[in-house]
């Protein structure tokens, strides 16, 4: 298979995933869908369907106007908020496209119903793929809105932290990297790993996108997916693993709200909490 990165809003992704044998394709999260439509023409695909992770706007918000330019599509997901659904998907419930297979991932915290998905084919000598959404970023995972920290610690301990094949490639829902990395250096100041990864992100003048990672490197440097070890366990003080995913997600906001105050009050606070405006910008 075939993944093409779109870039859309102020730091979103869209991914579109072509099946090379039939030039058939699916994407994941449809924010933009003139955009989307743009790239998919381009490459001479056609839309079969849509997954999507949830039904925050900056992920969904373009699955009315798309199944309007494309009459029949599929709009697939777990959360029936999500604008357009025509199905809706269970927790380890298997779907095949062409010779590309979907395992359904259910990963609440960000939100109730968020779903991961992760992508395979068969005799195939390409690594699998997870499109995580905003379950899990490169070095990070997003704001938990619905739930509660154990939600969050099931969905990257027990549920992504289970697929622990090193090479799958990691798609993730922002593009947050550099920011992510930073405070990921706050956590582990002395691992080399983290720094390498910090350097090669500060590195990138042509601004492309820094996804995908793969699980095996944020195993090694994304403190979410590290709360067993001694440096994080010692920066939280903690060592109950969901205690110090709480730990570390307090720390992330502070983090982030250090760097860029943010002076939202009354219903623009609330369209963020929903998020109606994504999350705080972050480069």
């Amino acid at each position: 298979m075939k993944v093409k990165v779109i870039p859309v809003l102020e730091d979103n992704c869209m991914y579109l995933i072509i099946e090379k044998h039939t030039w058939e394709a699916v994407v994941v999260d449809v924010a933009v869908a003139k955009r989307l439509l743009e790239i998919a023409g381009r490459e001479g695909v056609l839309l079969t369907a849509v997954l999507t992770t949830h039904h925050h706007r900056d992920h969904a918000h373009g699955n009315e106007e798309l199944t309007q330019l494309q009459p029949g599509l599929a709009v697939m997901g777990a959360d029936k908020r999500i604008c357009a659904l025509t199905r809706k998907l269970a927790h380890g419930e298997e779907l095949q496209f062409g010779a590309i297979h979907v395992q359904c991932l259910l990963t609440p915290g960000h939100t109730s119903d968020h779903m991961s998905y992760f992508l395979w084919e068969d005799e195939c000598p390409d690594p699998p793929a997870l499109f995580s959404g905003d379950a899990l970023s490169v070095a990070s995972c997003s704001w938990h809105l619905e739930g509660s920290t154990q939600h969050r610690y099931q969905s990257l301990a027990e549920t992504l932290g289970t697929l622990r094949a090193p090479q799958t490639k990691v798609f993730c829902g922002h593009e947050h990297t550099l920011n992510n990395l930073e405070f990921a250096d706050k956590v582990e100041p002395c691992s080399n790993q983290m720094k390498a990864k910090l350097s090669w992100a500060k590195s990138d003048e042509d601004d492309m996108p820094t996804v995908p990672s793969t699980l095996g490197e944020e195993f090694l440097y994304n403190p979410f997916l590290r709360e067993g070890e001694e440096p994080v366990q010692e920066f939280t003080i903690r060592t109950a693993p969901a205690e110090v995913l709480e730990v570390l997600c307090g720390e992330r906001a502070a983090f982030q709200h250090a760097a860029e105050p943010l002076q939202l009050q009354g219903p623009a606070l609330l369209a963020l909490q929903g998020g109606l405006l994504g999350e705080p910008g972050q480069k």
